[in-house]
């Protein structure tokens, strides 16, 4: 082997090794019935920031279904107060994993043109289906949401500890402000 060829090698060994090392989001832990999990309201209790949720509080993720059958998530939240003027974000979804239905894609349009696709994996849920927690397959956005608007302190204690489980810092979460009584 020259001299080069060796160099090569290690570069590419160690370029391997620094891939591999990158930290990616679990599988989901659970199938989940379609029908059942997306539809209604689920409130945002916990998410890793992000520029587009900056002073967003009272988040809500809202699924519909369409006359014509499509499957349409409408994220809404609110700007500095419960009461606050609306952001809302929605968009169509496909189910990536038919059967386990744990895997979705969505595609946003943002300023009323530009369109932007983002996937989410259900990493796990309550057995009622109560809460899930969901993240980006790099695992780098992770949001706890529950069909409770104000859950108590020991459930978000309980699922922030979950989330700590599954490998995210929870350290890295916002809660943002609550819900009024009553949601």
């Amino acid at each position: 082997m020259t001299r080069f060829t060796c160099c090569l090698a290690l570069v590419l060994a160690l370029a391997g090794c620094a891939g591999s090392s990158k930290i990616v989001a679990p599988q989901p832990a659970k199938p989940i019935e379609a029908e059942r999990f997306y539809s209604g309201r689920w409130y945002e209790i916990a998410r890793t920031p992000l520029s587009v949720t900056d002073g967003c509080v009272a988040g809500t993720t809202d699924f519909v279904r369409r006359a014509d059958g499509a499957l349409i998530e409408r994220d809404i939240c609110r700007e500095g107060t419960p009461s606050g003027r609306e952001k809302v974000f929605e968009g169509p979804v496909i189910i990536l994993d038919p059967g386990m239905n744990a895997k979705i894609q969505v595609r946003y349009i943002v300023f009323g043109f530009l369109p932007v696709t983002k996937t989410y994996w259900m990493l796990d849920r309550a057995p009622d289906y109560g809460w899930f927690i969901t993240a980006d397959p790099p695992f780098d956005n992770v949001a706890i949401l529950t069909r409770t608007a104000n859950p108590s302190r020991a459930e978000i204690d309980a699922l922030t500890a979950r989330v700590r489980q599954l490998g995210y810092d929870p350290t890295r979460l916002e809660f943002p402000a609550l819900f009024p009584a009553g949601g």
